[in-house]
């Protein structure tokens, strides 16, 4: 008996007439825009930087699944909303499913299951998960160098890292109890790149990493790999990293400026910055007793720290924030930086790497980037990549969206209106086709984004 299958109901009063609700359509799926994902994998190469760098040293002949339908499962499926290895049994038969990961839609065979889903996870070792976090970024910024041949070479590529916390439940390897967050969790790393004025910020990487992991633990390999492959592509292009308050070390300052590119980096107040900003907050408070606003002054100073070698720029915003219902706050922030501008322009140049913390809200909620509950640290990270695939994807369709509304969506929007649709699947011997319902609310925006992507007007029935 499948346990897959489910019974039918009957309401006798529920419409004007007996209603029998039964579940046997057999090449229906309810992921029909999934095809859609496979799609932007086409034009990105994603699974691909994952197969030609895992090595599959299982028999040949013993091999059911491979390697590449694997992670088409698992990486679709996240991207889809399942987000859990246990949710592959339930969708092992979707007809979209199978179609997505390589698979017909009508052989009897499912696809993997939880158990092999979990072996497959925890195979990969340390070098592996490298080399693959560099196929992810080389294919992501490939991408960019091909859709930005044809226009204007771009002139600034801003790198943004960001970590967050990642609440551990269980007796996963490594997951340390962390003060600064108050749980038990790892703390990945994020990257983030963007071209020019344009405010997306494109992911290029995230990186599992231990529960009580410095900022700066993994920062270094991964700018170091990034200023590379960026300047292998566009060697004129200035390089501008921008990085929160943990970041700020003696060795980040020194090997920033030895790498040669901008850099921003928001530093905690002391005493001797307090002091010099003080008289611009004096100011700023006595404009917001007058205006009953918040008030706000800009300036700069140079300044170094006892470890530090050398004096720095350091530019300050004497802030007092007026918020509804609360008595006025001071809110005095620095930034240390190489850059030339003034002190109003470099701090709202800083701003603009506040827009990463939304991406992060996305991987955590939009592909359950802290879906990290195996036991071994290196399946996590593993899933960690997955995850950060997936987003890769979603962010590739919102890149291609022909809607202005669905180009600033979240992950969860943009599944909602393209993946989640009905869709009954039809093979003939000429063709696979996939029929939506006409009443999609929707159908329009998929059609003009499927030719985005690379599909064509079709004539006739």
């Amino acid at each position: 008996m499948d346990e897959r299958r489910a019974d039918p109901v009957l309401f006798e009063d529920l419409y004007e007439k007996p209603t029998r609700v039964s579940f046997d359509e057999q090449r229906t799926s309810s992921d029909g825009g999934v095809f859609l994902v496979s799609a932007a994998d086409r034009l990105l190469g994603i699974t691909r930087a994952f197969v030609d760098r895992i090595r599959d040293g299982r028999q040949p002949g013993k091999v059911q699944h491979t390697v590449e339908q694997l992670l088409r499962q698992r990486v679709f499926g996240i991207a889809c909303g399942y987000a859990d290895a246990n949710d592959a049994a339930k969708l092992a038969g979707d007809p979209m499913m199978r179609l997505a990961a390589g698979r017909s839609a009508e052989e009897d065979d499912d696809l993997a299951g939880q158990s092999t889903l979990s072996r497959f996870e925890n195979s990969l070792d340390a070098t592996t998960l490298f080399r693959i976090g560099c196929g992810l970024a080389e294919a992501v910024l490939d991408h960019q160098k091909r859709r930005r041949r044809a226009g204007r070479k771009p002139r600034l590529i801003t790198i943004d890292l960001d970590p967050t916390d990642d609440p551990t439940h269980g007796q996963q390897q490594f997951a340390f109890f962390n003060g600064h967050y108050g749980n038990w969790c790892y703390l990945p790393l994020a990257a983030f790149v963007s071209f020019d004025r344009d405010p997306t910020q494109y992911l290029v990487g995230a990186v599992l990493r231990p529960g009580k992991a410095h900022a700066t633990h993994g920062a270094f390999c991964v700018l170091r790999r990034l200023i590379e492959m960026i300047r292998w592509r566009w060697p004129k292009a200035r390089i501008r990293v921008r990085l929160d308050g943990g970041y700020a070390t003696p060795l980040m300052f020194e090997w920033l400026e030895w790498w040669g590119v901008e850099y921003l980096v928001a530093m905690a107040g002391n005493k001797r910055l307090d002091a010099i900003a003080e008289p611009a907050m004096r100011k700023s408070r006595r404009e917001q007793r007058q205006t009953g606003e918040t008030a706000r002054r800009f300036g700069e100073c140079r300044y170094a720290a006892r470890s530090w070698d050398r004096r720095r720029r350091v530019i300050f915003k004497a802030e007092v924030v007026v918020l509804s219902g609360r008595p006025p706050r001071d809110n005095c922030r620095f930034v240390v930086t190489n850059l030339p501008h003034s002190p109003e322009r470099v701090y709202n140049i800083y701003r603009q790497r506040g827009d990463a913390e939304n991406r992060i809200k996305e991987l955590q909620h939009g592909v359950d980037i802290g879906r990290t509950s195996c036991t071994s640290f290196l399946a996590n990270a593993f899933r960690v990549l997955m995850s950060a695939a997936a987003y890769m994807l979603l962010q590739l369709l919102r890149e291609y969206a022909p809607d202005e509304g669905l180009r600033r969506a979240q992950a969860w929007t943009l599944r909602e209106r393209l993946i989640k649709v009905a869709a009954r699947v039809r093979v003939t011997w000429r063709q696979i086709q996939i029929h939506l319902p006409a009443t999609c609310g929707w159908a329009h925006l998929l059609r003009r984004l499927a030719i985005n992507l690379g599909a064509e007007p079709a004539l006739g029935p």
